[in-house]
């Protein structure tokens, strides 16, 4: 199993990277956008992608309509800080198949992604 992760904090790409670590991923790529997501999606078809909705240049919401059309088996877990419900709404109505709040604690991170990938 492969996995994306889309933050425009190295610090919290790091952090998701090291939690991911421990899941037993074959491959683990970084993107800080949501345009870089999209063009790693197209390229590498990870199967799980963990995306921050707030991002300084293209955010989550903007890429995960076309993120979703990419592979329709791709588990799209969205990440927001608390105060952010009303994006992570938008974010599961487009898509995502979970969703995580900041800050959090890495077992509900571990347990999130496990859930996504089991159904």
């Amino acid at each position: 199993m492969d996995a994306l992760i889309t933050d425009d904090s190295a610090f919290m790409r790091k952090i998701l990277r090291n939690i991911l670590d421990e899941l037993d991923f074959d491959n683990i790529w970084e993107a800080e956008d949501g345009d870089e997501a999209i063009e790693m999606c197209k390229e590498k078809h990870p199967d799980v992608l963990l995306l921050d909705i707030v991002m300084e240049s293209v955010d989550g919401l903007d890429a995960l309509d076309e993120l979703t059309q990419i592979d329709e088996d791709m588990k799209i877990i969205v990440i927001s800080a608390v105060g952010q419900q009303q994006m992570m709404v938008q974010a599961m109505d487009n898509g995502a198949e979970a969703f995580i709040k900041k800050p959090f604690e890495n077992e509900d991170v571990k347990e999130t992604v496990e859930d996504a990938i089991n159904g």
